[in-house]
Parts: C-alpha cells; sequence; structure tokens
C-alpha cells in the first residue's frame, strides 16, 4: 500500500487557514443563516422566538424606499469620491516624485498625515469647517462675496460635503501606492522618450499612464471597496441626514442592526453589500481598457526605439 505524503507547506499554512476559518468562514455562514431568519430584539430574549423566513428579508429590502435611497446615495459617493481620491493621489504622487520640487519629503509627511489621523477626529474637525456660521469654508467664500452655504443642512449639498472630506481624508494612502509605481518605471523610457521629440504632457500619457496600469488597477479596486463601506463619516458629521441625503449601506446596516435589533434584516443587508463589491470588483478584471492603454504605451516606445 502506496503512503500518502503529506505536503509541508500545509502545515505552515494550517494556523493561518484555522484562524480564517474561526474568525471569517464560520461567523459569515452565522450571519447568512441569520439573514434567513427574522431575529430582532425577541429573539434575544428567546431563542424560540426565531423563525425561518427563507429569503424573506431580500424580498423587503426590495420593497424598502430607504434600502434604495441608501444605495443610491453609496452608488453616488463611489462614483465621485472614487475617482477624486484616485487623480489627487496621482497628482500628489507626481508632485513629491518630481525632482524640481523641494522638501519633497516634507511634503509627503504632510500630505500622509490624514491617513494615519483618527477618522473620527477629522469627522468632527470638518464638522466645525463646514458650520454655517463660524466655519472657515464660509469665512473664505465671504471674502469673494459668496453668502454662507448650510453645508451639511443642505440635502444638496452634504453628500458633496462628505466626499470632499474623505477624499482629503484618504488621498495619502493610495498617493504611497502611485510614488512606488512611479519609482518602478525606468528612466531610459523617459529619456528615450525625450530624445525621441517627445513633450512632457506625451511622455505622461504615453509612458507614465501605461506603466500605472497595474497600479491603477490596484489602487481603484481598494478605493471601490472602501468606499462602498462609507460609514463613519455621515455617522458623526449628518447621521444620515438631512432627509436621508447621507444615508449609505453600511449606515442604514447599523442602524436596522444595532438601533432597531431588526438582525436578520441587516444581516440580509450586509450580504447585499458584499454581493455589491464582489459584482463591482469583477468588473476589474475586464481589461480591455488597461490592455488599450498599455498597448497604445508600447507602441510608442516601439516606435520611438532607435533602429538596432
Amino acid at each position: 500500500m502506496q503512503r500518502v505524503r503529506l505536503n509541508p507547506a500545509y502545515l505552515f499554512v494550517a494556523p493561518a487557514l484555522g484562524l480564517i476559518a474561526v474568525f471569517f468562514l464560520i461567523p459569515a455562514a452565522a450571519s447568512f443563516f441569520l439573514s434567513l431568519t427574522d431575529f430582532d430584539l425577541y429573539a434575544l430574549a428567546d431563542l424560540a422566538n426565531v423563525r425561518f423566513i427563507g429569503a424573506g428579508n431580500y424580498g423587503a429590502l426590495l420593497r424598502d424606499s430607504l434600502f434604495w435611497v441608501a444605495l443610491r446615495n453609496t452608488l453616488y459617493f463611489v462614483l465621485v469620491a472614487g475617482p477624486l481620491s484616485v487623480a489627487l493621489s496621482l497628482a500628489a504622487a507626481l508632485l513629491v516624485t518630481s525632482a524640481a520640487v523641494r522638501l519633497a519629503g516634507l511634503f509627503r509627511t504632510l500630505f500622509f498625515l490624514p491617513v494615519v489621523t483618527s477618522l473620527v477626529a477629522v469627522a468632527v474637525v470638518w464638522r466645525y469647517l463646514y458650520h454655517p456660521r463660524f466655519g472657515v469654508l464660509n469665512y473664505a467664500l465671504a471674502l469673494i462675496g459668496i453668502g454662507p452655504l448650510d453645508w451639511l443642512g443642505d440635502p444638496r449639498l452634504a453628500m458633496p460635503a462628505i466626499i470632499l472630506m474623505s477624499a482629503w481624508k484618504n488621498f495619502g494612502f493610495n498617493m504611497v501606492i502611485f510614488m512606488a509605481g512611479l519609482q518602478s518605471i525606468p528612466e531610459r523610457l523617459y529619456e528615450a522618450a525625450s530624445i525621441d521629440g517627445a513633450t512632457t504632457a506625451q511622455q505622461f500619457w504615453r509612458v507614465t499612464m501605461p506603466m500605472l496600469a497595474p497600479t491603477f488597477v490596484f489602487v481603484g479596486v481598494m478605493t471601490l471597496i472602501g468606499n462602498f463601506q462609507l460609514f463613519a463619516e455621515p455617522y458623526v458629521m449628518t447621521q444620515g441626514g438631512p432627509s436621508h441625503s447621507t444615508l449609505s449601506l453600511v449606515l442604514y446596516m447599523y442602524e436596522e442592526g444595532f438601533r432597531w435589533w431588526s438582525l436578520g434584516y441587516a444581516a440580509a443587508l450586509a450580504f447585499v453589500l458584499l454581493a455589491l463589491i464582489l459584482s463591482a470588483t469583477a468588473l476589474t478584471r475586464l481589461r480591455g481598457l488597461t490592455a488599450l492603454v498599455r498597448r497604445r504605451g508600447e507602441d510608442f516606445l516601439r516606435a520611438s526605439a532607435p533602429p538596432r
């Protein structure tokens, strides 16, 4: 009888897999089962009150007007705050890696400082900056003749105000990723393009951007996942108001689960959010645009290369 030899690699990964199973897979399975029940405050007192309702919570979500409001607000935040944060990150990375900029280390520190600052503390400070009477932003607007704006009290301005604060808070992390990507681009590519007569703008679009394509994918996915989980900013600054204009899916899930104790309904919300994140992340596997950008850059470099 032939003995089966166990691959030693399994022994090394077993502790990590065990922890993942205990602290992720088992709780996730329990949460999914919870989403199929009407688990609420009465069930906390007596488990006999729990009823299995199947997809009842998911059907109730489709009929819940607040769910669609929260979904619309979350998608609005994702589609606006994500590109804004990525653009700011790339601009900051280009600035601090430029040879013409002095005190680059100081700028790196200042740009990254908001990332390591408590999000709740940042939200509280920005709440005062947005104050309709004493806020710094309204004071600056008054200097150019614009009247005071109720940034967090106007349903039309509340979400843009949160987007602005979130982009300022988070762009420093992506800046570091872009810096690593920029520093990995061989300098000879820029030298070859310069010798061929390429302008600075052409070098950026035909060399820098194609070479940063994998970095863009990573930054885009991480930013997308983080933005879908919008919670602390509206919770601290607006509590989901005014008129639910800043109510996000995670904030709505929190209110249903820990304010109204509809834990089964909140668990269903969590898995809907998981499905949205997985679907949006799967779109990044469509690499047609990334391949097109890289191909254009490679064609440019091939054309500018000297003949052998």
